[in-house]
């Protein structure tokens, strides 16, 4: 099945860059652009993609904001593209429900296979994403705690192995084969822990997990 992508970004020529790095594959449309964050959510309503491929500073209405109208609204993925001077809005763009972030300097292999996983109900993060956030967490903990406490008891001893698993950054596949249960079996509990922890994503789930201590 074709995976439909909306490219938003201010810059042209990366859209442009992008399209190709994701057209060659065969598997990928790009079916629409947007220069800023409003148009990314009126093309997200319009268009209905399965990935959003969202640039986070953008005139007008930036890329956290359109990622938190664009997840309220559909069960589109935001993929967020950052650099490393993008430190300060991850957290933000986090918040908001975006399934995974990149750097723009992402090869077109890591690209093609990030949209897959976006598109499949999964998150993805790039190596060098990860170590910033956690060295942001390592820096001020505390400016990144919910605004209001989520309620970890209604999860069950083993929902608490999954949100653990979450907050490592595991696929589905990774924790069915850390459990010993199937893949199938591992995308309900990955649902059952997002619906019971009023998370958008997978990757505000993980948040959540070392935000608790759970992971």
């Amino acid at each position: 099945m074709t995976i439909r992508v909306l490219i938003a970004d201010d810059h042209a020529a990366i859209r442009s860059g992008l399209r190709v790095m994701l057209e060659q594959t065969g598997e990928i449309a790009v079916v629409g652009e947007a220069a800023d964050g409003r148009a990314a959510i009126a093309n997200a309503r319009a268009l209905e993609p399965d990935v959003v491929l969202m640039d986070i500073r953008m005139p007008g209405t930036d890329g956290i904001e359109a990622t938190r109208e664009i997840v309220a609204a559909s069960s589109t993925g935001v993929l967020v593209l950052t650099t490393f001077d993008d430190d300060a809005y991850v957290f933000g763009a986090l918040r908001a429900g975006a399934a995974g972030f990149l750097l723009k300097t992402v090869s077109g292999a890591d690209l093609v296979e990030a949209v897959r996983r976006v598109a499949a109900g999964e998150g993805m993060i790039s190596p060098e994403v990860t170590r910033s956030l956690l060295a942001e967490f390592a820096r001020s903990p505390a400016d990144h705690r919910p605004a209001a406490p989520v309620e970890l008891d209604a999860l069950t001893a083993r929902e608490r192995e999954v949100l653990a698993a979450l907050g490592r950054g595991l696929s589905n596949a990774a924790l069915a084969g850390e459990l010993g249960i199937s893949e199938a079996t591992a995308k309900t509990h990955v649902s059952s822990v997002l619906a019971k922890t009023g998370c958008a994503s997978r990757m505000q789930a993980a948040v959540l997990a070392r935000e608790s201590g759970i992971a």
